[in-house]
């Protein structure tokens, strides 16, 4: 038997539940199944399955191992779709994960629309400010915004984030809007926890760098929480665009210092360098750079 039947065979087996469901579905003797399980355990030399007289279940071992070759058998079968037809649909299980904010409020959308797109493809998604270890989690790819360090992934930019200085109209007008950067430094800053400390770099409108450091007084993990707590007039926010957009558009927060710019980061698609990404990986981090593009709708609140 190669090694596809043998992994067929184990994802017939963990579908079905049972050794005698599996057999039915491919119409084979459950004791060849059951033969053909065994000699791929002594193959790898680890048990994938416990077995006992009511039920079966996986071991870690074997769950790591099904997800595989889930993916490995769905990338065989597109290849060979792709092979037969150009307009071949996209099939086979795409799991993602992104930061929370960014999912909710814009992945969101995007995955509905490619789902409509691709309705023979499924996908798992999930949502983290996390920063999750793709390759050991099993997932194809991940949405990062960051300044990106050296990693052994692959990183495709999908478009820029801008960071805004805002604040409610009720806390503006009780503790005056900054003029410079160096005046928030006098002001309740609400601080995102994922960063290391209190302290901004910055560019004035010249291109010229300078930095401050803030005046902490919340911290919290997650841009949207912030956001929140700053319309209720508790302090001045740093936040990317694609979360404070809609406030901004809606008067709840008044941009300032539009002059200058913040810490340049970027939405990226990351993924393993892997010998084979396949094919619905790739039309998806197309179709996620396509949407979003180099000018996001969420930056039209910013005037010029």
């Amino acid at each position: 038997m190669s090694v596809f039947e043998e992994m067929n065979t184990f994802v017939k087996v963990v579908d079905a539940g049972s050794i005698t469901g599996a057999a039915n579905r491919m119409n084979r003797a459950k004791s060849a199944v059951s033969r053909h399980l065994s000699e791929l355990e002594t193959r790898l030399g680890v048990q994938l399955l416990k077995r006992s007289t009511r039920r079966m279940s996986l071991t870690e071992t074997g769950k790591s191992y099904y997800e595989q070759c889930v993916r490995i058998l769905a990338d065989v079968e597109e290849t060979e779709s792709a092979v037969t037809t150009e307009s071949a649909a996209l099939k086979g299980k795409l799991r993602i994960t992104a930061p929370l904010s960014f999912g909710i409020l814009h992945l969101s959308s995007a995955v509905a629309d490619f789902m409509q797109e691709h309705p023979e493809l499924t996908l798992d998604v999930h949502l983290s400010d996390n920063q999750i270890n793709l390759v050991d989690e099993g997932y194809d790819l991940a949405v990062r915004i960051a300044d990106l360090n050296d990693s052994a992934l692959i990183a495709r930019r999908l478009t820029s984030i801008k960071m805004v200085a805002c604040a409610s109209p009720v806390y503006l007008k009780q503790h005056g809007t900054p003029q410079t950067p160096e005046d928030i430094v006098d002001h309740a800053f609400l601080h995102y926890g994922n960063r290391t400390d209190s302290v901004w770099s910055y560019k004035d409108g010249q291109g010229n760098p300078g930095q401050i450091r803030l005046n902490r007084v919340l911290s919290a993990n997650n841009g949207s929480f912030l956001r929140d707590i700053s319309i209720a007039g508790q302090g001045i926010v740093i936040g990317p665009c694609f979360i404070v957009y809609e406030a901004i558009e809606n008067g709840d927060l008044i941009p300032f210092l539009q002059d200058y710019q913040w810490q340049t980061l970027s939405a990226y698609a990351v993924y393993p360098p892997t010998r084979h990404l396949s094919h619905r990986v790739r039309v998806f981090i197309d179709f996620l750079a396509q949407r979003f593009g180099d000018k996001p709708y969420w930056d039209e609140c910013l005037t010029e």
